[in-house]
């Protein structure tokens, strides 16, 4: 046997990297493209020759291979067919030429390029006897092989049968039967057809002891499948003969049952359960059945079907108690007292959903668990904020994997009552996506008429709903649908003033956090002035969240200062609470000390309560622009607009020029511009600093204002009032302008300390809102009544505007009220 070596060329060629995949000569192959430096070496070989080097990786996990990641033999191929998807790949059909390796590469205009040596190796004869034998020896391993495998197309072992060629036949084999892409690249490197075979022997003898051993081990596998079916009929027939002798036995489903007809469970209960309990009996222990059966009758064999609490129906007890637990809120404590009695009256009479409305911190929580106690119901809480998926309220089917029941029937199955008080918190929160919408699942909960028969999907069993109390919990009603709000009786909880925030902190904050940090009463004291300073400097909030954390790091500071020091008892005064809270957290509203031209105090509600915002005009020459700033939204923007609209409506009037539109600009300004701001009540606010502004005349510094305009001038209603007031109290304002439309709000939500601190003022009209607001214009000369004023008059222009009895000159078409 002779060995010839017919070709050895140089070539420079681009390079395509290969994950798992290995490419042999005279062998078709189809890949697909995905990375960007194969595309665009691609595109390089599809622009001249259509040849490119198709090189494996070492590692299949490396994105971006590097020289090092690569192989040093590759295949040459050339490009038949390529196809451009739309997921931005190509696909390839391409034919291989010869091996090639790698003296150099480089990666360079984002792609490699390689210079390689590519030679093809053939033998004389066809390597004589010995690689006929090598032939017949990989052919035999092939077919030991190829027997353990099942659906081996007959077209590849008549295209093996008729192959001669020793380094072809090796190629063939180890492209199609070869599983590692490692043994592949093994195969590619040896360019010696014979020693190819004889590595390809090897290699087959090692793929088919692995498939021998795999095929074993399926074998053993099946058998030990056989046995526990042979056992769960033999297991079957064993309870058919002991059914036919009328024998019982231990096992689980009969404790089950056991447990089932012991209970008190309603007749429609005990018979799906006693259903389920023979399904158990009919499956296999340890079957995956079985575990979902008995999951499920654990679940139901826990729910309280009958179990119910004894609920008192006091109102002297309920009213002792939400007494003592809260301060204020009395709108609050009257419904809920006119329930207790209604339920005293006519217990038959189902119970009516609670919905409590209102800021963070303000009670909504505690005020549902003392209804609780009232009431002596357990008390259960169900957090809704962030749910999203209707199965969280009805629960999964009990078929799937992890189902479990919904929160209402888990909330039921802790109490251990069928009647708890459950507490929806937070149904402002809920949101909705491709799972379902929570809150329409809470629409039959809530329904008296539809939750008698109450379905969760795990249970599958009707739960009757009507004997529970829910009282639901929300910070804003937006965003909650129409139809749950329908359902719901809304309670609005008010933010608190100054003097219900003390009263709350010396009742129930301060003795609280003095409990849980150790210190008794003879050891600290924070008098009615430090409480004061820390409501209005330390804490900006509709409740009292934020004055229990601070009351709770001045306990922290007064205990280590007891500890280390030996201080007997800590006073905090008015004085000492910087040191022991810091610097201000927030500068308290300060109104300005005298009257200003175009600047307005205006009341807005936040989320914090109240709030003095100010609002400033400026009058420029110009050409009629309306600059708008302060982080205003949309609504805000319109009330601005609407406002100018009705002062052009009316300049005679206001004594304004008529065609300031066109002659000048106004820049409004609501100052904290970095705090959006939006809402139609500020828009008589914005008119008054606008008229003051192109008047001349000054708005009254110890006046503030609210309400929404229309075009005609008219004060339309506006909400929070009572949170406005409130601020403007605390701000030292002595005079509010107010809607007419708002005097019932006036007496039924605003303080009485309030009421008696400030005038209110009615308006309908901004008519009523500038009489009150503006202050008469400054005279620019005074005289004295006598000869001067005659003197005057025909000189200076004014004359014929100084009206009787009167002794100051007036600018011309200025409106004095």
């Amino acid at each position: 046997m002779s060995v010839t070596i017919e070709k050895a060329q140089k070539y420079n060629i681009p390079v395509i990297p290969m994950k798992g995949i290995v490419a042999f000569p005279m062998i078709p192959i189809s890949f697909e493209i995905l990375r960007d430096e194969s595309v665009r070496a691609f595109e390089k070989a599809t622009s001249s020759d259509s040849y490119v080097l198709l090189c494996a990786q070492r590692d299949i996990s490396v994105d971006e291979p590097k020289e090092s990641d690569l192989y040093k033999v590759g295949t040459i191929v050339k490009i038949k067919q390529s196809i451009k998807t739309a997921e931005k790949t190509v696909r390839v059909l391409a034919e291989g030429i010869s091996r090639a390796t790698i003296t150099s590469i480089v990666l360079k205009d984002g792609m490699f390029t390689a210079d390689v040596i590519a030679k093809t190796v053939n033998v004389a004869d066809n390597g004589g006897a010995k690689a006929e034998a090598l032939i017949r020896v990989v052919g035999k391993s092939l077919k030991r092989q190829l027997d353990m495998v099942p659906n081996v197309p007959g077209e590849f072992i008549k295209a093996v049968d008729a192959l001669k060629d020793p380094g072809l036949i090796s190629d063939f084999i180890s492209s199609n039967i070869l599983v590692s892409y490692e043994d592949k690249q093994f195969i590619l490197e040896e360019y010696d057809p014979i020693k190819r075979l004889e590595k390809l022997c090897v290699i087959l003898e090692q793929q088919a002891g692995l498939l021998r051993t795999e095929v074993e081990i399926h074998r053993k596998v099946k058998e030990k499948l056989d046995k526990n079916q042979r056992i769960y009929y033999l297991r079957e027939q064993l309870r058919i003969i002991q059914d036919e002798l009328n024998e019982e036995d231990d096992s689980d489903y009969m404790e089950y049952l056991l447990k089932i007809r012991k209970s008190d469970f309603p007749e429609h209960v005990k018979e799906k359960l006693e259903k389920e309990t023979r399904k158990l009996e009919k499956v296999p222990f340890a079957s995956a059945e079985s575990t979902v059966i008995r999951s499920y009758l654990d679940t139901c064999l826990e729910f309280p079907w009958s179990k119910m609490s004894k609920e008192r129906n006091n109102i002297e007890t309920a009213k002792r108690i939400l007494e003592k637990d809260h301060y204020g809120i009395k709108k609050v404590k009257e419904r809920i007292l006119e329930y207790i009695a209604v339920k005293q009256n006519a217990p038959e009479l189902k119970n009516q959903t609670l919905c409590l409305v209102g800021a963070p911190g303000v009670g909504k929580t505690s005020v549902a668990i003392s209804v609780a106690r009232a009431l002596n119901r357990k008390f259960v809480r169900i957090s809704l904020g962030g749910v999203r998926d209707e199965a969280e309220i009805r629960g999964h089917r009990k078929t799937y994997i992890g189902s479990m029941p919904g929160r209402i029937a888990d909330a039921i199955i802790k109490a251990g009552v069928k009647n708890p008080l459950i507490l929806l918190d937070e149904v402002d929160k809920m949101t909705s996506d491709i799972h379902g919408d929570p809150s329409s699942a809470l629409l039959e909960v809530l329904d008296g008429e539809q939750n008698k028969a109450f379905r969760d999907h795990y249970l599958e069993i009707p739960i009757d709903l009507s004997e529970c109390i829910f009282i639901a919990t929300a910070n804003s009603l937006e965003g909650v649908s129409p139809a749950l709000i329908d359902r719901m009786e809304v309670i609005e909880m008010n933010s608190y003033t100054s003097t219900e925030k003390i009263h709350i902190a010396k009742d129930h904050l301060i003795p609280k956090q003095m409990k849980r940090h150790g210190i008794s009463a003879r050891q600290l004291k924070i008098t009615d002035d430090a409480l004061t300073e820390i409501i209005n400097s330390y804490t900006n909030e509709a409740g009292v969240r934020n004055l229990e954390r601070e009351i709770a790091s001045i306990c922290r500071k007064a205990a280590k200062d007891i500890v280390e020091n030996g201080t007997r008892k800590v006073v905090i005064k008015a004085e000492d609470v910087k040191e022991y809270l810091g610097s201000r957290k927030k500068i308290p509203d300060r109104i300005s000390e005298s009257d200003e031209i175009g600047e307005v105090n205006g009341l807005a509600y936040t989320a914090y309560g109240g709030d003095v915002l100010k609002i400033e005009a400026e009058v420029l020459d110009g050409s009629g622009n309306l600059e708008l700033t302060g982080s205003l939204g949309d609504v805000m923007k319109e009330s601005a607009k609407a406002a100018v609209t009705y002062i052009r409506a009316r300049t005679e009037a206001l004594g304004i020029e008529h065609d300031f539109y066109k002659t000048k600009d106004l820049h409004i300004h609501v100052p904290e511009g970095a705090v959006p701001k939006d809402g139609p009540s500020a828009g008589v606010s914005i008119a008054t600093a606008i008229v003051s502004a192109l008047s001349g005349r000054k708005v009254k510094h110890d006046v503030a204002m609210t309400g929404e305009i229309t075009l005609r001038g008219k004060v339309i209603a506006i909400g929070g009032l009572r949170e406005k007031t409130m601020a403007a109290y605390k701000a030292g304002i002595r005079t509010v302008l107010f809607p007419k439309e708002n005097l019932s709000d006036l007496e039924d939500s605003v303080e009485e300390e309030v009421k008696s601190g400030l005038e209110f003022i009615p308006c309908s009209t901004l008519d009523d809102i500038l009489a009150n607001a503006l202050s008469e214009m400054i005279p620019e000369i005074e005289f004295d009544l006598g000869s001067e004023i005659d003197g005057l008059e025909g000189k200076s222009g004014y004359g014929d505007l100084i009206p009787e009895n009167d002794i100051s000159v007036r600018r011309p078409g200025t409106v004095i009220n």
